[in-house]
């Protein structure tokens, strides 16, 4: 069997979350977002707001069944199956964690932002005006509660999930992890595609879910790896 070592690939991640980071933050400045958002509505708002396909299936039908996957893999503490026989007990309790604290770090932000959805905006038949998320306590004149994205962390949340296959020593584990990794990334995309559709977030606040929910599942994982080193066997 395959060895490789984690720390080139633990680097890797480091050079490959920098470049998305700078690339993201280039993004925020280009004022790319507002564009975006004009292209998609104008003054009578956004067409697709209300889509059955949009709202029922990719929004609420998305929704539920990110709670079932979830507690599918909180099943897999007491009964694991499939690739999760190939991690430990420890592993998969890192896994349901590192996704609630996901969402947790996601929705807490949410709540405290003052940043308005783009179908609240004057533009677009609203009473808010564009404030970028970065002039922090700045209000636009809506109900702010919008960035991140939401929605798009029911998936990238699950980012948590391909950690201890993406780290492990094995050439086939790890080729699973970055298979869940790319499902998790282009599914997160997706969703918070839907959302920008509808007029609910720009392509940042996306953006912006993935990196969170990214970083919070590597210190989850790091942690995790601390405790295992100093529990006494």
């Amino acid at each position: 069997m395959q060895s490789v070592r984690p720390q080139p690939l633990f680097s890797r991640c480091v050079v490959y979350t920098g470049v998305c980071l700078l690339g993201l933050l280039a993004w925020d400045f280009s004022g790319l977002d507002l564009g975006v958002m004009h292209l998609l509505a104008d003054a009578r708002g956004f067409a697709w707001r209300d889509s059955a396909w949009l709202a029922d299936i990719f929004h609420t039908g998305a929704r539920r069944l990110a709670i079932v996957i979830y507690l599918g893999v909180v099943c897999t503490l007491f009964w694991p199956w499939g690739i999760f026989r190939d991690i430990t007990r420890r592993q998969r309790i890192e896994v349901v964690v590192g996704i609630a604290l996901s969402l947790i770090a996601v929705s807490g932000l949410k709540s405290l932002s003052l940043t308005s959805c783009p179908w609240d905006l004057q533009d677009f038949g609203g009473t808010a005006h564009y404030v970028s998320h970065w002039q922090w306590g700045v209000r636009d004149g809506g109900s702010g509660a919008c960035f991140p994205g939401g929605h798009a962390s029911s998936a990238m949340a699950f980012l948590a999930l391909s950690l201890p296959w993406l780290t492990a020593s094995q050439a086939h584990q790890q080729r699973w992890g970055r298979g869940l990794l790319l499902t998790v990334l282009s599914l997160g995309l997706l969703l918070g595609a839907v959302q920008t559709l509808r007029g609910a977030h720009y392509p940042s606040h996306t953006f912006w879910t993935g990196l969170i929910c990214w970083l919070v599942a590597w210190a989850n994982h790091w942690a995790f790896g601390a405790w295992a080193k100093h529990k006494p066997a």
